[in-house]
């Protein structure tokens, strides 16, 4: 597999990429992980006269932490290169203010319970999709890269009464569920792929035909979508689940 269907672009509009981390902070390798999608930022600010850095939009769907985690994530965003961070900050529960996703060169989502992030996105779909048609590049991380797809697995451990992966991944949900997600791929994501055993879970999702397969991605790993063939930067590997004659494959996309 080198491609993710992408949803929503069409012919002649400039789609920029797509970057999705299975999990993994902080950052080790340098920021592999990060580079591209702050070096497509940056070019989209250059490209608009900004020579201050790049404007960042950083969304965290969060009880209690926002302003404190938002901080965090500037300055270490800040030691890769110089940009404008812009916070885009919710409680669990709560729509984000979409608005000041407004004149922006990258957005990130960053990570935390999935239905939360689903939830709190939901009202700016659209506008996250419009953005990206626009050149707007897109980092999600955890959370943010399972509630990208059409349709996002956001959790469960269970399908029906059989145990599928640990249930410290179940984003507090029994059942494996999948609900409508931002639409930016037609491919599900799961996350934390190695590390919470996660693997397993899409695997039985596309067995008990839940899921039409999908990737599961690695902590400390990103995998670019784009106009041509997939990329995966980071320390990890990126795990492609498929049905094949009744069966389903497993394989993975190593970095490069």
């Amino acid at each position: 597999m080198d491609r993710v269907p992408l949803v929503g672009a069409s012919a002649g509009q400039r789609l920029m990429s797509i970057h999705l981390s299975g999990g993994g902070w902080p950052f080790d390798d340098e920021g592999a992980v990060f580079r591209p999608f702050l070096d497509e930022a940056t070019r989209r600010a250059t490209d608009a006269g900004r020579l201050d850095g790049p404007r960042i939009a950083i969304v965290l769907v969060r009880d209690g932490d926002g302003p404190e985690k938002f901080v965090e994530l500037s300055a270490v965003f800040g030691t890769l290169g110089k940009i404008d961070p812009i916070a885009v900050l919710a409680p669990e529960g709560a729509p984000i203010d979409d608005s000041l996703l407004d004149d922006i060169d990258g957005l990130v989502v960053w990570g935390g319970l999935v239905p939360a992030y689903r939830e709190s996105l939901k009202e700016s779909f659209q506008s996250i999709r419009a953005l990206v048609e626009s050149g707007v590049p897109y980092f999600g991380m955890s959370a943010g890269a399972a509630v990208v797809s059409d349709g996002a697995l956001i959790g469960g451990w269970r399908i029906g009464d059989v145990q599928v992966c640990p249930i410290d991944a179940s984003q507090e949900i029994e059942q494996v569920t999948v609900e409508e997600g931002i639409g930016l791929i037609d491919t599900t994501i799961d996350v934390h792929a190695a590390q919470w055993g996660t693997v397993a879970r899409l695997i039985a999702a596309t067995e008990a035909g839940i899921v039409d397969g999908g990737l599961a991605i690695d902590e400390h790993t990103a995998l670019i979508v784009g106009e041509g063939a997939l990329r995966v930067v980071g320390a990890g590997s990126v795990w492609n689940v498929t049905r094949d004659s009744g069966t389903v494959r497993v394989s993975t996309i190593g970095i490069g």
